[in-house]
């Protein structure tokens, strides 16, 4: 019989994480934009194998060595892809099996961001031949995903679409300023239908998350917009009630 170790401090000493099976352990990244009046997904094309060829989301393995926790690796993922930090960065859930990669059991933990695209330089990476903002509508038409990534697509944009409902999220999708218009068409995008405006406004004005840029307006043919940006102390509001209920 194997001696029990008298204290913690030597059972660590002799522990070896190495005589168990562990799982390959993985971030993935669903990083959102808007391009040209279209929500867009960032996708990397693999140049190795597995899956080589087919186009995914971009993230990689954990490093133990400088990521303290998940959410460094998600970052630093961000970072190294975009070259920018994204104003908004949340865990989506994880996702795992022993199908999922054909190098054998495997767990990715997979979040979702949203940024402004408008001077991200892609950069491929490690591992990849090319990366691009791909638009979300008829992704699964348009492109060979690997591994589980249209799943983990899917449910960060229901998890993004619920969202939209009852808070200001949809804001991190615009440059740093904007008109009401603007921000009033983001949601519509998102949630694929029309928002009353003045009902939209009232919302808006009560979640008391912008600021007017003074000085700022935008002139159309109609009369000038104000220009608007976020508060810094106010990220993210969550509203008194759904979008799709009465205000």
């Amino acid at each position: 019989m194997q001696k029990k170790a008298a204290s913690e401090q030597e059972f660590l000493r002799t522990y070896n994480i190495h005589d168990f099976d562990v799982p390959l352990t993985s971030v993935d990244l669903v990083i959102f934009t808007l391009r040209d009046q279209a929500l867009h997904v960032l996708l990397i094309e693999r140049g190795e194998h597995p899956s080589k060829g087919k186009w995914a989301l971009p993230g990689g393995f954990i490093d133990m060595r400088q990521d303290a926790d998940l959410d460094a690796t998600a970052l630093r993922k961000l970072r190294e892809k975009t070259g920018v930090a994204a104003p908004y960065i949340e865990q989506l859930q994880g996702f795992g099996s022993a199908t999922r990669d054909p190098r054998g059991w495997s767990a990715t933990f997979a979040y979702f961001a949203l940024i402004d695209s408008a001077d991200v330089q892609l950069v491929p990476g490690s591992g990849s031949t090319a990366a691009v903002w791909q638009p979300v509508a008829g992704l699964s038409e348009a492109v060979d995903l690997a591994f589980d990534h249209a799943v983990i697509i899917e449910t960060a944009l229901q998890r993004l679409r619920s969202k939209v409902e009852y808070t200001s999220l949809p804001v991190h999708l615009l440059a740093p300023e904007f008109t009401l218009s603007d921000l009033q068409q983001v949601f519509e995008l998102i949630l694929g239908r029309q928002v009353d405006k003045s009902a939209f406004r009232k919302r808006i004005k009560e979640g008391d998350f912008l600021e007017p840029v003074a000085g700022k307006q935008r002139h159309g043919s109609n009369r000038p917009a104000q220009i608007y940006r976020i508060r810094q102390d106010r990220p993210l509001v969550y509203f008194n009630r759904a979008m799709a209920a009465p205000i």
